[in-house]
């Protein structure tokens, strides 16, 4: 991948997010501030409080939070907010919760949430370790997506790479049985690495016939970093796991 993916990229001050509440040693993404502009800076100020999840030291109640009980579909890294605002209006009976740490990215979706008045989606700014860990509890979510994952290309930097056996328990901590796990990166080294780290995790299934890699699927909406991957002549690799 030729840049930073949208599943891991820079933060600043948002509301729900603090430099103090972040503790752990190493992160999938680096703190820089960003281009943000002042419709962005006021959708933060004044959307949040209707599309933004504060998480605290207890759960997140997510029933009480789209104030119904359906399907539930998590994003994490939703970058500019368009392939998580595709699904959530074309599948109005399920909720979706993006997990996104780039505040511009978060400012422009909640912009785009109010425009398209969507109200099955929520927003979390934070690290998606400590919202999973700290923020959701037991068998929640139907589906998760992790679409182009920042592969940190440099060697001294694989440490920070989102997708280890760690992080990918933790993955299955959350999915209910039978629930989906699709992610899908540019970046062949990751690809064989992500491969390996969901194979290895007895509670997923991979859904390929050959054990590996699965076709794109229709319902995903290119992002701009696939699209400009596919322009420089990448390969594009999906995977989809079930939890069992």
């Amino acid at each position: 991948m030729e840049s930073p993916g949208a599943a891991d990229r820079a933060r600043g001050h948002t509301p729900g997010l603090t430099d103090s509440d972040h503790s752990r040693a190493i992160r999938s993404f680096v703190t820089r501030s960003g281009r943000i502009t002042p419709a962005q800076e006021r959708a933060l100020e004044e959307l949040w409080p209707h599309y933004g999840v504060e998480v605290t030291a207890a759960a997140v109640d997510l029933d009480a939070l789209y104030g119904r009980h359906a399907r539930r579909v998590a994003e994490i890294g939703f970058g500019n907010g368009d392939n998580l605002l595709t699904l959530a209006a074309s599948r109005p009976a399920e909720d979706f919760l993006g997990i996104e740490v780039h505040r511009p990215g978060v400012g422009r979706l909640l912009l785009q949430l109010k425009e398209l008045g969507l109200g099955n989606v929520r927003v979390v700014c934070r690290d998606a370790v400590e919202v999973l860990e700290r923020g959701l509890s037991g068998q929640c979510l139907d589906e998760i997506l992790i679409l182009f994952p920042d592969p940190w290309p440099k060697k001294r930097h694989h440490k920070r790479r989102l997708v280890q056996p760690a992080f990918v328990a933790l993955l299955a901590d959350r999915l209910k049985s039978g629930g989906a796990l699709r992610l899908a990166t540019d970046w062949e080294p990751y690809a064989g690495e992500m491969l390996a780290a969901l194979s290895a995790e007895p509670r997923l299934r991979n859904l390929a016939a050959d054990g590996g890699f699965t076709p794109r699927p229709h319902e995903r909406l290119p992002t701009r970093f696939e699209r400009r991957g596919e322009r420089l002549g990448h390969k594009v690799w999906d995977l989809e796991f079930r939890r069992i």
